[in-house]
């Protein structure tokens, strides 16, 4: 953390970020919906030190007070957005559930190894007050407040909200977006307050992903394939940039870290590819599609042509490599992102995935393999399922990966993951010249834990890291 005494939380830049300490724990949402196991998912705190005699160990665990809640992703009650502020800690974890629509708000400031529960708001409370639900999201702002991109509306269909809560008492505040302006569909988020601008992601009906994939689901227009330009301080939405069919599902979206940058990466899920986004020389916004990942064509499998699906993305806080999974072929990939118009495949390891060399699908068109991977073996154990969520370290030398997507999605693609639950790993990157391999001594295991195996998917550092933190 910055060292000055009347600074607030995080750090003063990006640069200032990654010369902070290494990273000692991780706080890893865990997910028993979609399970045979009757138990509330809960937050996992993982021991990362390699000093520490629990290293590689759950060393406590945090359940919530409800059973189904599908926790996802995670975010701060303040940030290096609040660096200014003195009078602001980082010290909740807001924690909102992607299908029961609570927000769960965790002290982690009490005591930062052992996480306890500091309020709960309530589905009811985002239903009556925004017209919103399903939450995933959640960034703190320079003011104070805390927003939250949603799904969904109440009934299950697609709408791309906002919820503001108060950054004191996380009672719910209202709708940040005006009244009729929401978009079709929700899932992330990013500002970057020097352009003004705020820009959204499309995932699909929460009622349509709900339980699994259909593709047909696509066809039907239950899938989104656009991204949202809204204006920051006004809140209104100016535009909608159609990524096309190439673009389906855009999930992750990330601006340079660099606060005056105008230009960003989204990863669209369904057909492999990473648009780059960028402000235009007459003021507005567009996209262009800078990565594709082709599809493999394959027998054994549920389709004839097997997409990478790119699941998670993330840029070093130098804003130099961008990193990103593909949850069904089973890679990471790093790209050297110097000419952001052209990124440079530089690291790329294969941690598991669906066409595994000793797997039930056959790949019989290959545009980049020369033969299927074998399969990923960490500590005497096989890696169920597929890289997914990632993070890296704030020096950019280690980049952690767990396996699960969403519960329903696993059951649906990776039933062994179910039956096995996640694994975390950790992958060494040469920041040099890129590079990645896996890390051979490094595995949490979260098939192992106390009630049964369990789906662990987002990773968040206790003092900020390059997917919590924005700076303005």
């Amino acid at each position: 953390m910055a060292q000055c005494g009347a600074c607030g939380p995080g750090y003063k830049s990006p640069r200032d970020a990654m010369k902070g300490p290494r990273e000692e724990i991780v706080y890893v949402p865990c997910i028993y919906r979609n399970t045979s196991i009757e138990k509330p998912d809960y937050l996992a705190t993982v021991d990362v030190d390699p000093k520490s005699a629990t290293y590689c160990k759950v060393i406590h665990r945090l359940p919530m007070p409800n059973l189904k809640d599908e926790l996802h992703h995670s975010g701060w009650n303040a940030c290096s957005s609040c660096f200014g502020d003195p009078s602001k800690a980082r010290n909740r974890l807001i924690l909102p559930s992607l299908i029961s629509s609570r927000v769960y708000v965790v002290d982690v400031g009490t005591d930062p190894r052992a996480p306890r529960l500091h309020k709960t708001v309530e589905p009811y409370e985002l239903f009556w007050k925004c017209g919103l639900a399903n939450p995933h999201t959640s960034h703190c702002l320079g003011s104070g407040q805390i927003m939250i991109s949603t799904m969904g509306d109440p009934c299950g269909n697609g709408k791309g909200g906002f919820v503001l809560l108060d950054g004191e008492t996380f009672e719910v505040i209202g709708n940040w977006e005006h009244e009729g302006e929401a978009a079709p569909f929700g899932y992330d988020f990013w500002y970057q307050p020097r352009h003004n601008v705020m820009i959204s992601t499309e995932w699909g009906a929460p009622k349509a992903l709900g339980n699994g994939f259909n593709p047909n689901d696509v066809k039907a227009g239950h899938y989104g394939q656009c991204i949202h330009v809204w204006d920051w301080k006004t809140h209104k939405h100016l535009q909608s940039l159609d990524l096309g069919e190439e673009g389906a599902i855009p999930l992750e979206i990330r601006f340079l870290h660099n606060p005056d940058a105008a230009e960003g990466f989204v990863g669209c899920a369904l057909n492999g590819t990473v648009f780059r986004f960028y402000k235009t020389q007459k003021g507005d916004w567009a996209a262009e599609k800078v990565i594709s990942v082709p599809s493999k064509k394959v027998e054994g499998w549920i389709l004839p042509q097997m997409p990478s699906l790119i699941t998670d993305i993330l840029i070093s806080l130098d804003d130099r490599f961008l990193y990103f999974s593909n949850w069904l072929h089973g890679d990471i990939r790093q790209y050297d992102i110097t000419d952001t118009r052209k990124p440079r495949l530089v690291g790329q390891v294969f941690l598991g995935g669906s066409i595994l060399n000793d797997g039930p699908v056959k790949v019989v068109e290959d545009q980049e393999l020369e033969k299927q991977p074998a399969p990923c073996v960490i500590k005497g154990k096989r890696v169920p399922g597929s890289p997914q969520m990632v993070q890296l370290s704030l020096d950019g030398k280690r980049l952690y990966a767990t396996t699960s997507l969403y519960s329903g999605w696993d059951k649906q693609f990776y039933p062994n993951l179910i039956k096995e639950g996640s694994v975390m790993m950790q992958i060494d990157v040469d920041t040099v010249k890129g590079g990645l391999q896996v890390n051979p001594n490094f595995l949490v295991d979260f098939g192992k834990e106390p009630d049964g195996p369990a789906l662990a998917h987002e990773l968040r550092y206790p003092g900020g890291d390059c997917t919590s933190d924005i700076w303005i």
